[in-house]
């Protein structure tokens, strides 16, 4: 809350919070001290991770908060050599999704494995600025949930 209420950077159009797993304390605060139009859930194709995220959507559904979408990270890892994408953690997320607290929200992207991804966070240097390819998944994600926002722009 010290960020919304004490910040003197002027007035935000998106603050982006990323939060822990889960349904816990952090999340809880923030749905309670921030005023929040919608969150983006992010999981693995693993089943405890998909597990986590549903958590958090029932969380935030009880709380009344949008949920704008799911992003499937470590999707997929594409293979140079064979040129094919092999699913190392599993696949179908959407798939098991139904049925659940998810079922009716969309995946806005699905995130590949990248090496490269964990240098870049290493050195300090964001990914979307080396790799086009990311930037242009996390371009694709923004465009898809700005309209869910209402912005107000002058």
């Amino acid at each position: 809350a010290v960020v919304s209420t004490q910040s003197t950077g002027g007035p935000l159009d998106v603050l982006v919070i990323d939060m822990p797993p889960g349904t816990g304390d952090t999340q809880l605060s923030v749905t309670q001290e921030v005023p929040i139009q919608g969150v983006v859930l992010v999981t693995t194709p693993q089943s405890v991770a998909l597990a986590d995220c549903i958590k958090g959507a029932e969380m935030f559904r009880k709380v009344d908060v949008p949920i704008l979408g799911v992003v499937e990270n470590m999707s997929y890892y594409h293979c140079s050599s064979c040129n094919k994408q092999h699913h190392i953690f599993g696949r179908d997320v959407g798939h098991r999704m139904k049925g659940s607290a998810l079922s009716d929200v969309p995946i806005l992207g699905k995130l590949p494995i990248k090496p490269d991804i964990s240098q870049h966070c290493d050195s300090g240097t964001p990914t979307v600025i080396l790799d086009s390819e990311i930037s242009e998944m996390f371009d694709q994600i923004a465009h898809s949930i700005i309209p869910s926002l209402n912005l107000e722009h002058d």
